[in-house]
Order: C-alpha cells, then sequence, then structure tokens
C-alpha cells in the first residue's frame, strides 16, 4: 500500500487555497481590493520624445512634485537607447492640463530636448468594457475545455479541471490584492490570467491521462479512486517539477531584471504558475476521485437513462 502523500491531505489543501481567497474578499469588501489601473478606471496617456536615454526615476518624482503619486512610466523607440516617453496617470478633470504643463517644465530642467508629441484620454467605459472580454474570454475557454476534456476523458474530469481553473485564476486575484501597494490591475493582468489557463490545464491533462492508463491495471479493479490518483500523481511528479523549475527560473530572470511594466505582468504569472502547479497536483485529481466515488453523478446519467 503506497503512502498517501498527496491525496491523504486534500481537505487541509482546500482550506488553505479557501482562506486564502476569504482572506482577499474580506480585504477587499473593507476597500483594500483590487488596485486597478488606467486601463480600468479610465486617464490620460501622454507621449514624449526625450531626445537622449533618460531616467525613470526623475520622470517619476517630476510627476510627485505635482501630486501624480500613481502612475506608469514606460520607454518606448527603437534601438539599444529608447528615448521615447510615455507617461500614464489618472485624469485630473480641469487640472490636466495644468498639471501637464508644469511637469513638461520640470522635465525640461533635466532633458531640455523634451519635446511633447500626444496626450490621449482613455474613458472609464473602456476600461469597463475590457472587463466585461476578459470574462466572457475565460467563460468561452471554460466551456470549450469543458467540452474537450469531456470527450477524451469523461464529464467529471472536465468539471474537476474547470474548478482547479478557477482556483487558479481565484488564487492569482488574492495576490493581487494582497500586492494592491506594489503593483495595479491592467490589461497585461487580462494576458497572465489567460497565459495562467492554458498551462494549468496542461499538468491536469497529463495527470487524468495517467489516471486513466492505471485506472485499467487489474490491481485497482473495484478499489477507490484515491489509490489511482496517488499514483498517478508520482509517476508524472518528475516531469511536473521539472516543467514547473523551467519555467519558474525563466518568470524569475524577467521579473528581477525587467523595467516596472514588466513585472506588473510577471507577477501575476508567478503567482498563476504556481497555483497551477498546487491544484494539478493536490486537487485536480483528487477533487475528480471524490465526486466519482461519490457516485452523485453516475446515478443522475442513469436516472437521464431511465427516463429516456
Amino acid at each position: 500500500m503506497e503512502k498517501r502523500t498527496f491525496t491523504g491531505h486534500t481537505k487541509i489543501f482546500m482550506l488553505i487555497s479557501a482562506a486564502i481567497m476569504v482572506v482577499a474578499l474580506v480585504m477587499s469588501l473593507c476597500g483594500y481590493g483590487l488596485n486597478m489601473g488606467i486601463d480600468f478606471t479610465g486617464g490620460v496617456l501622454l507621449e514624449y520624445e526625450v531626445g537622449s536615454d533618460f531616467d525613470v526615476n526623475v520622470v517619476e518624482q517630476a510627476l510627485e512634485e505635482q501630486g501624480i503619486t500613481e502612475s506608469q512610466i514606460a520607454k518606448t523607440g527603437d534601438g539599444e537607447v529608447k528615448t521615447g516617453l510615455q507617461v500614464r496617470f489618472n485624469d485630473q478633470g480641469e487640472n490636466t492640463d495644468d498639471l501637464r504643463a508644469a511637469f513638461e517644465t520640470k522635465l525640461q530642467e533635466t532633458y531640455p530636448e523634451l519635446e511633447f508629441i500626444n496626450i490621449d484620454r482613455v474613458g472609464a467605459t473602456a476600461g469597463r468594457d475590457l472587463v466585461a472580454n476578459a470574462f466572457y474570454s475565460v467563460l468561452v475557454v471554460a466551456v470549450c475545455l469543458l467540452i474537450y476534456i469531456g470527450i477524451r476523458f469523461d464529464f467529471v474530469s472536465g468539471l474537476a479541471a474547470i474548478l482547479c481553473l478557477l482556483h487558479d485564476i481565484l488564487i492569482m486575484v488574492s495576490f493581487m490584492v494582497f500586492a494592491r501597494s506594489l503593483y495595479q490591475v491592467n490589461s497585461s493582468f487580462i494576458a497572465a490570467m489567460l497565459t495562467i489557463i492554458g498551462y494549468s490545464i496542461n499538468n491536469t491533462i497529463v495527470i487524468f491521462d495517467r489516471v486513466r492508463e492505471n485506472r485499467k491495471l487489474a490491481e485497482f479493479r473495484g478499489q477507490k479512486l484515491m489509490p489511482i490518483v496517488e499514483r498517478s500523481v508520482r509517476e508524472t511528479l518528475s516531469r511536473t517539477i521539472n516543467t514547473t523549475l523551467t519555467t519558474l527560473f525563466t518568470l524569475v530572470a524577467v521579473y528581477v531584471l525587467g523595467v516596472s511594466a514588466i513585472q506588473e505582468f510577471t507577477f501575476p504569472l508567478l503567482v498563476g504558475m504556481l497555483a497551477g502547479t498546487y491544484s494539478s497536483v493536490l486537487l485536480s485529481g483528487q477533487i475528480w476521485a471524490m465526486m466519482e466515488d461519490s457516485g452523485v453523478f453516475s446515478r443522475l446519467f442513469k436516472k437521464k437513462k431511465a427516463k429516456a
């Protein structure tokens, strides 16, 4: 009898995830929820040509002197030395033009060749559309995955996989709540979320494939399904660890060496990747086994067939 390392404490692993989500929910209800960025709340986008390489810290200081403490700054342009500047901050209403003029004057003290190019205002309506499109995208992906896994394996496997995907997304959102003082939620978070959906489902399908093969073995016939999941997780563990570490090394390097805009994209990716590995190894097969052993869906399908 194999020691149930991965399937013997499933309820504890579920409670850990639930605790993280509950804490994030309580913080949100108390007014410390997601720090929504300009892509969602609307704001102002300024574009400049600096004429030479520039220090982002100098730009941040010039903005802070005008009372703008929350902003996004990016270098743009071709070549190794990027001389283009993009600045995003929340719309200041009637004071926006005066703040822009004062900001440019301050920045020209350090970079006299600074040249204004364009100003663009993004309304909150565009942010609402972005949220709606993200929701619809996740919904469509979830339905397609449910159909695909249901055809390749069975309906219960598809349902377990979708529940784990929902878990991974909620964990990502929870950690963005915890790190609200460090990172804003912008369109890059949506891209990270969709990326993690593909990463997480890949690990889950590998485990389900091993479960299907091990279920055919004579030693498991007529037994509960948790021992099958335990064996399957053990057999795929080295593959899961190697894949996770390879991806983790790359993401950590990008996070450490990247600018703030890259870190804003990489942080939820790191969280989602670890959450996806966690759910694939410790939750997905276990949830499937619990639902299958309960017999709820098998009885439901039998009733439908009897009525037909």
